[in-house]
C-alpha cells in the first residue's frame, strides 16, 4: 500500500485497463523502476517509507501547485480578459495570502493580500478562504503568457509556480476546407536532388491552392534526423524536433548560390549532374530513396555555398535569427559538430562531453566553432526556406496553410536528449501497453520528458519546442496527442508489457499548446486514433484542437458495428480516408495490402480468413456507398469508387478533408507498414501511380486521375 499511495503522488499508476472491465496490476518493479527516473527512492520498505512521508509532508504543507492555469477569453487590445474568480488552486490559499506575479516580460505585478470577507478592493484580486463561494474581483492586468506566481501566506510560508495565462481555445478552421496529405521526402519533382524538398513543397502549395483550391497541406516530421550510415529514415524518431533537417533545403534557393563562381561554380555543376542521377536513379530505375546520398551531395554543395561572404542584410539577418534561437541553437549546432567527430551517439562520447554545460563541452565548442556556425546556417538556411513554403501557401490563397507535424519524442542519443538530458526520463522509453493491435505491447524507444522537470523549468523545453514548429505554420498535427496527458513508459530492457502510464498535468500542456498556437494564429490536429483514454477527446474538443478521423475506423461501434453515418461523425476533425501508416485506398479495395502482410509473415490469423474478412469490410462499404447515392448501383471502376469514399467525407461535418496525395494517383503502397524494420522499405518510397511507376510533382499535377478526384473536392462540388 506505500508503494502505490507514494506512485500515486507522483503520478505513477500501479494498475491499468487494457479493455473495458479488465484491470491489470503493474509489477512492483516497473513501479520502483519509474519512481527512481522521477528521482524519488523506492528500492526498500525504508525507502518507500521515507520517500512516502516526504511526498506527503511536502503535499500537505504546500501552498501552490507547480502550475497554476488561468483560461481568459483574449482582448481585442491583444491582452486578456480574466475570469470573474479565481482558479481553486488560488481560492484554497490561506486567508491574508499575497501574491506577486513576475510576468515573462519581466514586468512584475503585486497582489495585495485580502480576506474573503472584506471583498475585494479596486483594482486588486483577493483569495478565498477555503470552502467560501467564489466572488467577483478585479484582478490585476495580466497578459497572456507564461508567468511566475509568488505567495506569502500569512504565517510565513512561501511558495512558487508556474501561471499559465491562456485563451480558452486555438485558432480554428473555416467550416470547411480541403487539402493533401503528402509525405514530402516523397514528393519529387524534375528540379530534386533524390528526394522532395521544400522547393517542391512550396510548388506543391502554390499549385494546389490556386489550381485546386486546397486549404492545406499537410506534411511529414521535417525534424533533425540523427546521422548514421544509414541514417534512420523514419521522421518520427528524430534526433532534434526543435529543429529542422538541412537535408530538405533546395540548395539552388540559397541567395549566395547565385554568386558562387569559377572553379566553385564548376563543383557545383558537377554535384547537380550527380543530383540528377540520384533523382533518375528513384524515378527511372526503381531505387528507393538514399537520403543519406541526397546529404553528401547538399553537403557538400552548401560547403561552396558558404564559401560567398554575405551582403549587409543578409548578415544582419543571420545575426537576429542566431540572437532569436539563443541557447537552444548553440547547443543543436554543439551537438551536431560533436556528432562529426565523435559519432552520434553522445552516451559513447568522452565523459566530459556528454553534458552540455561541462567546461569540456565549452572547450569542444570553441575548438569546434566553424563546424558550430556551420551547423547554426544551415538552421537559418532551413527557417528560411520553411518560411518562404509558408508564404506560397498564403499567397495561394490557403484558409490554414502548410501543417506541420509534432513527433511524440527523440531518439535517446539525438541533440535534443543531449542538450535537455535534465528534463528527459534517464533510462526509460515511451510506448504502448498490449491491447486488440498488439498483444505484445510497443516499445518505440524514445525517452519521456519528466513532468515534475517540466513544471519546474515553466514548460520551458515544450515552449520552445512549439514555437520553433509554429514560426511558419498554418497549423500543427501532434502525433498521439494522448500523450500530453499520460505516456505509457518501459523500463530499459523491459518487456514492453512490463511498462506503466505516467501522468502528465494536461492542463498545463494544454494551456501552453493554446497559448503558444494563438500567438502563431495556426489551427492544432490531434492525432488520437487508436485506445484513448475517456475525457481526452472532451478536454481537447474544449480546447479546439481537431481530432483525426479516419473512414475505416468510423463504425458504429455501440451497435452493429456498421459504417457510422456520415452525419454523425464528429465535426472537430481532419476527415480522411487513410494515412502514411495504412493501406492506400487501392490497395485496401483490390486487397493488395493483404497479400503485401502475408509475403511479409505479418498475418496473425490464416490468409483466407484475412481475405474473407477484409473482402466483406469493403463490400459493406461499397454498399452504404452505394445506398446513400455516391456510387452508382454496379460499383464503378476503382477510381469512381475512390471518388464515391471522398464524397462519403464530404457528406460529414468535418471542418478539414484530407486526401492522402498518392491516392490520387492510384498508388497501391503504403509509405510506412508498422511492424517491419528491414523488410519493407519504409519512409523511402516515392509517390507512385497505380502501375507503381514513380511520378513527378510535374507529372501529379497533368494526372487526369488527380483531377477526377480533386473535383470531387473543389468547394462547388461539395454541395
Amino acid at each position: 500500500m506505500g508503494l502505490a499511495r507514494l506512485a500515486a503522488l507522483h503520478g505513477v499508476a500501479t494498475v491499468h485497463s487494457p479493455g473495458p472491465d479488465v484491470t491489470v496490476p503493474v509489477p512492483d518493479e516497473t513501479v520502483v523502476a519509474v519512481l527512481a527516473a522521477l528521482g524519488v527512492d523506492a528500492s526498500t520498505d525504508e525507502a518507500v517509507r521515507t520517500a512516502l512521508t516526504r511526498a506527503e509532508s511536502a503535499a500537505a504543507n504546500r501552498l501552490l501547485p507547480p502550475t497554476v492555469v488561468v483560461w481568459t477569453t483574449p482582448a481585442e487590445s491583444g491582452g486578456a480578459v480574466l475570469p470573474p474568480a479565481l482558479p481553486r488552486a488560488l481560492a484554497d490559499l490561506p486567508p491574508g495570502t499575497a501574491l506577486r506575479v513576475e510576468t515573462e516580460e519581466g514586468d512584475t505585478v503585486e497582489w495585495p493580500s485580502l480576506d474573503a470577507a472584506a471583498g475585494p478592493a479596486p483594482g486588486s484580486a483577493a483569495v478565498l478562504a477555503p470552502g467560501s463561494a467564489p466572488v467577483s474581483r478585479s484582478w490585476p492586468d495580466l497578459p497572456l503568457g507564461v508567468h511566475r506566481l509568488a505567495a506569502v501566506a500569512a504565517d510565513g510560508r512561501t511558495a512558487g509556480a508556474v501561471l499559465v495565462v491562456a485563451p480558452r481555445e486555438v485558432p480554428q478552421p473555416p467550416p470547411r476546407t480541403h487539402g493533401f496529405l503528402v509525405q514530402l521526402y516523397s514528393l519529387l519533382s524534375t528540379r530534386s536532388w533524390g528526394m522532395g524538398d521544400l522547393g517542391d513543397l512550396a510548388e506543391l502549395a502554390t499549385w494546389s491552392g490556386r489550381a485546386l483550391g486546397a486549404g492545406f497541406v499537410q506534411i511529414n516530421p521535417l525534424h533533425a534526423a540523427v546521422p548514421g550510415d544509414p541514417t534512420d529514415p523514419s521522421p518520427y524518431r528524430p534526433s532534434s524536433r526543435r529543429f529542422p533537417d538541412p537535408v530538405h533545403l533546395r540548395v539552388e534557393a540559397v541567395p549566395e548560390y547565385a554568386y558562387v563562381t569559377g572553379r566553385g561554380a564548376e563543383r557545383l555543376d558537377g554535384l547537380l549532374e550527380r543530383a540528377a542521377g540520384l533523382r533518375a536513379a528513384v524515378l527511372d530505375k526503381g531505387e528507393l530513396i538514399d537520403r543519406d546520398a541526397v546529404w553528401r551531395l547538399k553537403r557538400a554543395a552548401l560547403d561552396t555555398v558558404r564559401e560567398v561572404p554575405f551582403g549587409p542584410g543578409r548578415r544582419a539577418a543571420y545575426h537576429h535569427y542566431l540572437a532569436e534561437q539563443g541557447q537552444a541553437l548553440e547547443d543543436h549546432a554543439t551537438w551536431c559538430a560533436l556528432a562529426e567527430v565523435y559519432g552520434s551517439e553522445w552516451h559513447d562520447w568522452p565523459q566530459g562531453l556528454r553534458d552540455p554545460r561541462s567546461a569540456e563541452t565549452s572547450r569542444a565548442r570553441h575548438e569546434l566553432i566553424d563546424r558550430v556556425d556551420f551547423h547554426c546556417w544551415l538552421a537559418w538556411l532551413t527557417d528560411e526556406q520553411l518560411a518562404a513554403a509558408g508564404r506560397a501557401a498564403r499567397d495561394a490563397g490557403m484558409a490554414v496553410g502548410i501543417v506541420h507535424d509534432l513527433a511524440v519524442g527523440v531518439h535517446p542519443g539525438g541533440a535534443d536528449a543531449w542538450a535537455q538530458r535534465d528534463a528527459f526520463a534517464e533510462g526509460m522509453s515511451v510506448g504502448a501497453p498490449p491491447d486488440a493491435f498488439n498483444a505484445h505491447g510497443q516499445d518505440w524507444g524514445l525517452p519521456p520528458w519528466r513532468p515534475d522537470v517540466l513544471a519546474a523549468s515553466g514548460y520551458a523545453p515544450y515552449r520552445g519546442l512549439l514555437r520553433g514548429l509554429l514560426r511558419h505554420a498554418g497549423a500543427l498535427r501532434i502525433d498521439h496527442v494522448m500523450g500530453l496527458f499520460r505516456l505509457w513508459w518501459v523500463p530499459a530492457g523491459a518487456d514492453p508489457t512490463r511498462g506503466t502510464y505516467v501522468r502528465y498535468d494536461a492542463e498545463a500542456m494544454l494551456a501552453v499548446l493554446v497559448l503558444e498556437a494563438h500567438r502563431a494564429g495556426a489551427v492544432v490536429i490531434g492525432e488520437d486514433l487508436g485506445t484513448v483514454e475517456p475525457g481526452v477527446r472532451e478536454a481537447l474538443h474544449r480546447r479546439g484542437v481537431l481530432g483525426t478521423s479516419v473512414l475505416w475506423f468510423e463504425r458504429d461501434w455501440a451497435g452493429a458495428g456498421r459504417p457510422l453515418a456520415p452525419e454523425s461523425w464528429r465535426e472537430d476533425c481532419v476527415a480522411t480516408a487513410t494515412t502514411h501508416d495504412l493501406p492506400s485506398t487501392a490497395a485496401r479495395l483490390t486487397g493488395e495490402h493483404v497479400e503485401l502482410r502475408h509475403r511479409l509473415g505479418l498475418l496473425g490469423r490464416p490468409l483466407e480468413q484475412e481475405r474473407r474478412e477484409e473482402s466483406a469490410e469493403v463490400a459493406d462499404w461499397l454498399g452504404t456507398l452505394t445506398r446513400l447515392g455516391l456510387l452508382a448501383p454496379d460499383g464503378g471502376d476503382e477510381e469512381e469508387q475512390i471518388r464515391a469514399f471522398h464524397r462519403f467525407l464530404l457528406r460529414t461535418p468535418a471542418r478539414m478533408v484530407g486526401v492522402w496525395l498518392p491516392d490520387a494517383v492510384g498508388d497501391r503502397r503504403p509509405q510506412n507498414l508498422p511492424g517491419t524494420w528491414d523488410q519493407y522499405p519504409n519512409w523511402r518510397l516515392p509517390v507512385a501511380d497505380a502501375q507503381g511507376r514513380p511520378l513527378t510533382l510535374e507529372e501529379l499535377a497533368a494526372s487526369p486521375r488527380l483531377h477526377g478526384l480533386m473535383g470531387v473536392l473543389r468547394p462547388s462540388a461539395a454541395t
